[in-house]
This record gives C-alpha cells, sequence and structure tokens, in this order.
C-alpha cells in the first residue's frame, strides 16, 4: 500500500506548476485556437499594407522574415514543452493503468499458469518492478 501512496504523492508533486509550466499552458491553449490564426493573418495584412511606409524593399522584407523567425522560434519551444509535458502525463497514466492491471491479472494468477506467465510479460513490456 505504501507503493501506491508514494506513487500518489509524486504525480501530486508533478501537478503542482510553476510559472513557466503555467505560462506555457497559457500559451499553448491560446495559440491552438482560431483566434491566434486570425490574429496572425490580420498581422500579415498589416505587413502588406505598410508597403509603402518602408524606405526599401529589403527592410520590409527583413521585419516580416525577423518577425516571423522570432516567433517562430518562441512557439516551437513553447509547445514542444507543452507536448513533452502531455506525453509524460499520458505516459504516467499508462503506467498506473499496466500496473493496476498487472496486480488484478496477478492475484487471480495464482491456479493458473498462462495467466501468471502474462503477468510477467506484461511487467516486462512496460518495465513495471516486482513488489516486495
Amino acid at each position: 500500500m505504501s507503493d501506491r501512496t508514494d506513487a500518489a504523492q509524486s504525480r501530486e508533486g508533478r501537478s503542482r506548476r510553476g510559472r513557466f509550466e503555467s505560462f506555457v499552458e497559457a500559451v499553448n491553449g491560446q495559440v491552438s485556437r482560431a483566434p491566434f490564426f486570425v490574429f496572425i493573418l490580420a498581422l500579415l495584412t498589416v505587413w502588406v499594407l505598410s508597403f509603402p511606409l518602408w524606405p526599401s524593399i529589403t527592410k520590409w522584407e527583413l521585419a516580416l522574415h525577423t518577425g516571423t523567425a522570432l516567433l517562430s522560434l518562441l512557439l516551437l519551444v513553447l509547445l514542444e514543452n507543452a507536448g513533452r509535458r502531455a506525453n509524460e502525463a499520458q505516459q504516467e497514466k499508462l503506467n498506473v493503468i499496466a500496473e493496476a492491471l498487472s496486480d488484478l491479472m496477478e492475484s487471480r494468477a495464482r491456479d493458473d499458469d498462462d495467466l501468471h506467465e502474462s503477468v510477467q510479460r506484461l511487467r516486462e513490456a512496460v518495465g513495471l518492478e516486482e513488489r516486495h
């Protein structure tokens, strides 16, 4: 039972988010919706319409390239971070399900050698360690 308590405490510790994680989730929530796409289209429209205000076409193009490069880099880093954390959370859930299934199968495997072998294969496949 203490293993389950330790695992629950570990999950609770990971669920407490820092400022950066909260910021990443907020950005991910906004960027992945249609209003952000509309905002980017509006920004590009403003850029296209601003052509007469620039002294040269090179500076006009440089403004777009610099802005898009910076935005792309920042969004890539933030979205990759969000994706990594989502994958880690998903893997944790799968591990908990596999552990529970393994425990259930093991409790029923005392009389069935085939089921006992399936428990061993499940534990090896997902990397669950034997409990003592």
